[in-house]
């Protein structure tokens, strides 16, 4: 397709042939400098929402999380300060940062005096799985960031903006930074911290690009790219790191599993229903859910731990949780040899 046969098709998509559709600059204006103000409303859905995921995350709750994410007003100062650093705008932008970072400092502080208050020994998978970002979040981050750009910029996407505020999932991140200082759990709260900049910095990069498509910007806007670009590509290789990480635990867990279920005499008498993996404990604790007549000693888990060693060249520490089966018929059975 040659680039005349394309230009109808951009025309109408940024609303050029369809100027109704289209949000105009003096428009989008006004919206993202009254988004970028710090007040009660911002202040309010920024407690409640926090106070949800929270809640959310310490109950383990995706329903209660998924929430939280939509009345979380993060986005649209996220998208102000965007707009306005590619448009030059100081003041626009300076104030957009100010709003996001109390609106940071109050979810991090508000969540850590809930967690500290409910006194929880033990993080659940939704926390857990906040604190190790990869470059697939990134992704998830770069593309909600231009969904919710073009959003801004089409009147009739405007619904789309919830479901990218759940996609992106910018308050469960800063949630779990204070539930993890709560917990003087660093590792958990530096993870969450990674992917919450991760999440910022592509929604920044996004919708300034698509910002600039639009042809919303007038000044400065290649310095202004040129730095979103450059923090994001900062954060690329942890993720990446963290990626190859996720590719070799997937790698791993498997591993153990098809050698547990295939190789060894305890798991031949009973049924592997299902597989939890911890990578953050140390050793990985692996919790493995059986189902079976007889209840393994510790002796046996024991043996089973230094087996997994030896298949997967990793140490892991196994927790076998049992189903047992019990057989019940109307009838008395001989008993087993």
């Amino acid at each position: 397709m040659s680039i005349r046969q394309l230009a109808p098709w951009w025309r109408q998509a940024f609303g050029e042939s369809n100027p109704s559709d289209h949000v105009d600059r003096a428009e989008m204006a006004g919206l993202l400098t009254a988004d970028s103000r710090l007040n009660l409303n911002f202040v309010v859905l920024i407690l409640a929402s926090c106070a949800i995921a929270t809640l959310g995350l310490l109950e383990n709750s995706v329903a209660v999380i998924i929430g939280a994410m939509i009345i979380a007003p993060l986005m649209p100062a996220i998208q102000a300060a965007a707009f306005s650093a590619l448009d030059g705008a100081a003041a626009m932008f300076w104030r957009s940062l100010i709003t996001l970072a109390v609106g940071i400092a109050l979810a991090v502080v508000l969540s850590a005096l809930l967690a500290r208050a409910v006194g929880l020994s033990e993080f659940g998978s939704e926390i857990l799985s906040r604190a190790r970002p990869n470059l697939l979040d990134l992704g998830i981050a770069l593309t909600a960031g231009a969904v919710g750009a073009f959003a801004r910029i089409r009147s009739s996407v405007t619904s789309a903006i919830a479901g990218t505020a759940i996609a992106v999932a910018l308050m469960p991140p800063l949630c779990v930074v204070g539930i993890g200082a709560a917990a003087a759990d660093w590792e958990v709260s530096g993870g969450a911290l990674l992917l919450f900049v991760t999440n910022l910095l592509g929604i920044t990069l996004a919708s300034m690009c698509v910002f600039l498509v639009g042809r919303y910007a007038r000044r400065r806007a290649g310095s202004a790219l040129a730095w979103a670009g450059g923090l994001t590509a900062l954060v690329v290789v942890p993720l990446a790191f963290s990626l190859q990480a996720l590719v070799r635990q997937t790698a791993l867990e498997g591993a153990l599993r098809r050698a547990l279920t295939t190789q060894t005499v305890t798991f031949r008498q009973a049924t592997l229903v299902s597989s939890d993996f911890d990578w953050l404990s140390r050793p990985p604790t692996a919790t493995l859910l059986i189902r079976s007549r007889q209840l393994p000693t510790a002796h046996q888990v024991s043996l089973l731990e230094a087996f997994a060693q030896r298949a997967t060249g990793q140490r892991f520490r196994l927790v076998v949780d049992v189903s047992q089966i019990q057989r019940v018929t109307s009838v008395a059975l001989p008993p087993e040899p």
